[in-house]
């Protein structure tokens, strides 16, 4: 049964003709956002200043009731 999936498939995206531009394209998409986009978030503030869930959340509490 996954024999008979995997040759499905696999002849599927072996005939195909725009649909291998379409597929690089997405591929090109997801590497800018996943890749590039990721360089110019900030890290965690959370995550780098605090070690432990409590601490995070002491934090937060403070925070919005000042």
């Amino acid at each position: 049964m996954l024999k008979n999936i995997f040759q499905f498939y696999y002849h599927g995206f072996k005939n195909m003709t725009i649909g291998k531009k379409l597929w690089s394209i997405i591929i090109i998409k997801l590497a800018v956002m996943f890749l590039i986009l990721k360089l110019f978030f900030p890290p965690n503030f959370l995550k780098v200043n605090f070690k432990t869930d409590k601490e995070r959340s002491n934090h937060i509490i403070n925070q919005l009731t000042k």
